[in-house]
């Protein structure tokens, strides 16, 4: 795996080997738990900053999840892949006037160089440009302020809505502190 950063992103690229966007299908389950386990969980997601490692242990997500959300009626997970390889992924949801914006991940050697604006830029695409929806809505664990900060420079707002972490549920990981919980976010976005 080449830690460099890629070339920009195009939802049209024609060349082999440049980053491009498509849209996920079943045979991407594996390499795509594989890529947001490495992104969040583990000594490996310390190579980046959206690691949750000091807040969970255990899994982020697993092949039932990833493949639901492939699999989806009203929903989409987007892939950026160069020469074979996923580079970065999202999940969109269609709720009604909004979509729910989750399964965020980047490789840890790649973040920091603008991959992860380019996902968000065609989340955004896709929900407004496609499905019409004014609103992107997320949570995030409210312990990760750098995360947090990160989506309020991209126009996210804090709600003030939170959820509770499912404790007791090792398919979202092993908390590793007591005071785990979810805010929302929200974004408006311009119709096209």
């Amino acid at each position: 795996m080449s830690e460099t950063t890629p070339s920009p992103v195009r939802s049209d690229a024609r060349t082999p080997g440049e980053p491009a966007f498509r849209r996920a299908t079943p045979a991407d389950v594996p390499a795509l738990v594989e890529l947001v386990e490495s992104a969040y969980r583990g000594d490996a997601s310390r190579v980046g900053w959206t690691t949750e490692a000091d807040l969970l242990d255990g899994q982020r997500t697993d092949a039932e999840g990833v493949g639901a959300a492939i699999g989806h009626p009203d929903g989409v997970v987007l892939v950026v892949e160069q020469g074979g390889e996923l580079l970065a992924c999202c999940q969109l949801e269609h709720r009604g006037d909004r979509a729910y914006f989750g399964m965020f991940s980047v490789r840890p050697g790649l973040q920091g160089g603008g991959l992860g604006r380019a996902v968000l830029a065609e989340a955004e695409r896709v929900a407004g440009e496609e499905w019409g929806v004014g609103e992107l809505e997320m949570t995030v664990i409210e312990q990760r302020a750098d995360l947090i900060a990160w989506y309020e420079r991209r126009g996210f707002r804090r709600t003030g809505v939170y959820t509770p972490f499912p404790y007791g549920d090792e398919r979202f990981g092993i908390p590793l502190r007591p005071d785990l919980r979810f805010e929302t976010l929200t974004k408006g976005l311009r119709s096209a």
